[in-house]
């Protein structure tokens, strides 16, 4: 790959002053509004549509010492709407607001608890009649409105990032839309979102890594805002809000001198920063504060920590490091890199997960604004110490200090790094990520283009030189022991009434915005057969789509064969990454595939395998080679395969320990019963007996089977030329599927007990045979009643309730003929909300509410964002495959268009009453049994407790 050499141009038209970068193949424009308001813009012509970002300067570290979590707050502030939006009488609603307001500055200040509590039920009494005026969501629903997806914001430790995806003929709406909310901010349903939050700070207490990483930033930065005020706050601050603080806090840093406006997709450059000129350039220009920069004094020594948590055992290393961009994070990123790669063929890789000397092994490292780190997470055997898996990490990291590494890593680590950016910036939210990113550390485009030209001037006795210096005795470990997490902070519920949402209001706002007539955009649906090339090479069917963006091609080899087919497949495919041949080494494969830049995958599903390889085109022949050479060569090594087993049952034992993976095989429990796909495994007893020639003859022989090959890239007929070779007669037929049951859902509830502060739960029914008749209805219904910010059910269980941070219900549709469908709700909340959250879901579903303009909100949500979408890259020929297992051969978007434009909330009703009322739910709940909420529980059906070996099967 040639470099090139980036350099900034001014230029000027008649009306404004741009800033590009020669030989920036991406086009971007940077703009500075007269109020400082900085504007990137950038063309991307995939779709009718524009990615847009919205990067504000501030997060978490701006937080007030004694307002921690304030800049995550406000960010969930800014959807609440505005002094037009979302209120039906804004002189009633602002009056109420500020005696609130008021309130809380004296709950903040009074220290006796229980006039504390009499202050709160004022608030919460106030808060009601507040929301007589209120219009709970007004913002998503005239986002929405425009068929918007992706809507959503983070807050980090010095950004707040406010997202939407857009078609293209709403731009205008969507700036006046920001323009409002950006303008003026409005503190309206304030005490019911404060318990949305704190449900986020709950579970993010049951987030294993969180707590982690919280006590590993609190020892890297004992004195700056990075390691002292985590993004969700403090618990006694979130207890304790300040509305006047977040008012000053908004007037201080939501100005236009310190976000900036991304857009990137199909627009025009003049028209589209005229409009944002005249939208957001009449935002007024102030002053920020002036800020004190915290220094951390140098670590001199080793920092431990010890953290608990029922999970499995691990250790984290990091050292501290200068700032995003500087010299010495380059260097640690390259280190990082030369220990863990995406070639995996790093020193922890071929060293340490390679040989299985422990359970898993990884280096990073991250640059902040101020300040960042370098570090190495370490997962043991149940055979070793946490103090043996650090030291077996810290010998990789004195081969790095001896430069004990290939030559050849550093060339192959920056080309890998030019291969990733070039994949990332030819999408629109590739390049708006990466534009928003740049703006919030503060560097400019120039130099982030030519970051990757100073990467490649670091030589091999830099990098030594390097890591002899900076690592050294000064970094801090944190131990991850089993246990019980003695840190957990129960939280009181604080007896919250529900509050109206006035469902049928809408503001005069919103009311102009839906009347303002926009030119549609035309839907354009695909003709498969014209956009996939195909031919036969040794009665081989071969598959192209030209890559219209850049010299990245991928193959797919294809199989008709899954686990469903052959129950060890998937662990035949895992061992062999373990396994050379005569020629090379396994460590000797992986290094071969990273110097060419070609990574390899190998995926199995219930009814697929596929293969692929991803690279610049001009190096995937010599990848298939190596792929070729590896499969049809492989040697068996018995004793390899020995310590494969044992490491794959300890992984097993792993994720029985981790919340996320007990609470997916509960639910698959939940949903199909003691036996079924995930069950069904191969026995520890199969394994430990098994010949490993077992596995490695299949792998040999896999290509006896029926496959098709997809190739992405360039030139077609090249690659006919060169993989005719590696073709070779069919000789095998696919075996006979297995079959699973897929019993009734008839109304049992099966728990499984974890120390957690929240209780999970999810109630899945199965419903009636997949029917392709209905996929329009699913998509409103799914968009009005279930999912989303301005659904019925986020409205009722979140906005009026404050029951749970997140709480949706899903229709899923079968993705193959003949299987059932399957509706899914789910709602993590505390303990003690349990009864009254399935009390309220049920009730919302006992019958379809109807709000009409909501509804007509939804439906014309949905067209509009089928009209805007277009089926690009790999997807054009992967979708395909994915109809054929509804025997549709055409691009069926164009169905669904048909069905919604006539769509009536009657036709969805009645999809509702016949698929969905008389469905019976199983129930899945974890949490801890002592907060089990036995009155709710049985309400919903048969109480069983279900053990870890029943739902894992093992």
């Amino acid at each position: 790959m040639a470099d090139k050499k980036y350099s900034e141009r001014i230029h000027k038209d008649k009306n404004y002053e741009y800033i590009t970068v020669s030989n920036d193949e991406n086009g971007v424009r940077i703009y500075t509004l007269k109020n400082g308001l900085k504007v990137f813009l950038a063309q991307n012509f995939d779709a009718p549509k524009i990615q847009t970002y919205i990067p504000v300067r501030t997060g978490s570290n701006n937080d007030p010492a004694d307002n921690t979590g304030l800049a995550h707050y406000l960010e969930h502030m800014m959807f609440k709407g505005t002094s037009k939006l979302g209120t039906r009488d804004w002189d009633k609603e602002s009056a109420l607001l500020n005696q609130i307001s008021d309130l809380y500055e004296e709950h903040k200040a009074e220290n006796d608890s229980e006039k504390k509590k009499t202050i709160y039920r004022k608030i919460d009494e106030l808060s009601q009649e507040a929301s007589q005026y209120a219009i709970a969501n007004e913002y998503d629903k005239a986002i929405s409105s425009l068929g918007a997806t992706g809507t959503n914001a983070h807050t980090w430790f010095d950004e707040t990032v406010y997202k939407n995806n857009i078609p293209s003929n709403e731009l205008e709406k969507w700036l006046k839309i920001e323009k409002e909310r950006f303008s003026k901010l409005v503190l309206r349903l304030f005490h019911t979102e404060l318990e949305s939050v704190y449900e986020e700070f709950n579970r993010a207490q049951d987030n294993d890594a969180r707590l982690v990483q919280y006590e590993l930033m609190d020892a890297l930065f004992p004195t700056h805002p990075n390691g002292q005020q985590t993004t969700l706050g403090n618990a006694e601050h979130l207890k304790n809000p300040s509305m006047k603080a977040i008012h000053k806090y908004f007037d201080e840093y939501y100005v236009p001198n310190n976000y900036a406006m991304v857009l990137v997709g199909d627009l025009d450059f003049d028209e589209t920063i005229r409009l944002i000129d005249q939208y957001f350039g009449t935002i007024p220009y102030r002053e920020l504060p002036k800020k004190t920069p915290v220094i951390e004094q140098p670590i001199t020594g080793i920092v431990e920590r010890t953290v608990k948590s029922p999970t499995t055992p691990r250790v984290q290393l990091a050292w501290r490091t200068d700032s995003y961009g500087t010299k010495e994070v380059m260097l640690a990123d390259i280190v990082a890199n030369i220990l863990s790669n995406r070639g995996e063929a790093g020193l922890l890789d071929l060293n340490i997960n390679q040989t299985q000397k422990l359970l898993w092994a990884q280096a990073y490292s991250i640059g902040l604004k101020q300040y960042g780190y370098f570090s190495i997470v370490a997962v043991p055997k149940e055979t070793q110490t946490l103090e043996e898996a650090k030291n077996l990490v810290l010998e990789q990291i004195e081969l790095v200090k001896k430069g004990e590494f290939p030559d050849w890593m550093l060339t192959a680590i920056i080309n890998d790094f030019k291969v990733q950016r070039m994949k990332a910036l030819e999408t629109a939210d590739g390049l708006a990520t990466n534009l928003y990113d740049t703006y919030i550390k503060g560097r400019t485009w120039e130099q982030e283009l030519n970051e990757m030209d100073e990467y490649a001037k670091f030589t091999k006795e830099d990098v030594i030189s390097f890591a002899n210096e900076f690592f050294k005795e000064n970094y801090v470990i944190v131990n991850k022991e089993k246990g019980i997490n003695d840190k957990l902070i129960r939280v009181e519920n604080p007896g919250i009434t529900p509050v109206k949402i006035n469902r049928e209001a809408q503001s005069e706002f919103l009311l102009e915005i839906l009347a303002e007539k926009t030119e549609d955009i035309k839907p354009e649906f695909i003709d498969y057969d014209k956009e996939i090339l195909t031919d036969f090479v040794k009665g081989k069917k071969l598959s192209f789509v030209k890559n219209k963006y850049n010299d990245i091609a991928q193959v797919y080899f294809i199989f008709p064969l899954g686990s469903d087919h052959d129950r060890d497949l998937g662990v035949s495919t895992q061992i062999l990454q373990y396994l050379g041949t005569e020629k090379f080494s396994a460590d000797d494969l992986k290094k071969e595939f990273f110097k060419i830049g070609v990574t390899n995958d190998f995926k199995t599903t219930n009814d697929q395998l596929t293969i692929s390889l991803n690279g610049l085109e001009e190096n995937i022949p010599k990848g298939i080679e190596l792929l070729q050479h590896w499969m049809q060569e492989v040697k068996p090594d018995q004793e390899v395969y020995n310590q494969f087993v044992q490491t794959l049952l300890e992984n097993r034992a792993a994720i029985k320990k981790d919340k996320a993976r007990i609470m997916t095989a509960l639910t698959n429990y939940t949903k199909l019963g003691e036996f079924s796909r995930f069950t069904d495994i191969i026995s520890k007893e199969e394994l430990e007996s098994s010949n490993v020639e077992v596995f490695t003859e299949r792998m040999k022989t896999l290509f006896r089977f029926p496959y098709q090959i997809f190739f992405y890239g360039r030139d077609f007929n090249v690659f006919k030329d060169y993989i005719e070779k590696y073709i070779e007669p069919e000789s095998w037929p696919v075996p006979q599927p297995k079959k699973y049951p897929e019993p009734e859902t008839v109304g049992n509830v099966y728990f499984t007990n974890y120390d957690m502060v929240q209780m999970e739960m999810s109630r899945i029914g199965k419903g009636a045979t997949v029917n392709t008749a209905n996929f329009g209805k699913i998509n409103v219904f799914n968009e009005y009643f279930g999912r989303g910010l301005s659904s019925i059910v986020f409205q009722e269980i979140r906005e009026s309730k404050s029951l749970a941070y997140s709480a949706y219900v899903s229709y899923a549709a079968n993705a193959e003929l003949d299987h059932p469908d399957y509706i899914t709700t789910y709602i993590g909340t505390q303990p003690d909300k349990l009864q009254i959250a399935v009390d309220t879901m049920t009730e919302l579903m006992a019958e379809l509410p109807e709000v009409q303009a909501q509804f007509e909100n939804a439906r014309n949500s949905a067209l509009k964002q089928i009209a805007s979408a277009r089926i690009t890259r790999t997807n054009i020929f992967f979708n395909t495959l994915r109809l054929k297992k509804l025997n549709i051969y055409h691009d069926f978007r164009r169905d669904i268009y048909q069905q919604i434009e006539s769509l009536t909330f009657e036709d969805v009703k009645e999809f509702y009453n016949n698929y969905i009322k008389s469905i019976h739910f199983n129930t899945a709940i974890i949490g801890k049994k002592e907060n089990l909420n036995m009155e709710a529980v049985d309400k919903m059906g048969a109480f069983r407790e279900v053990t870890l070996k029943d739902i894992f099967g093992h």
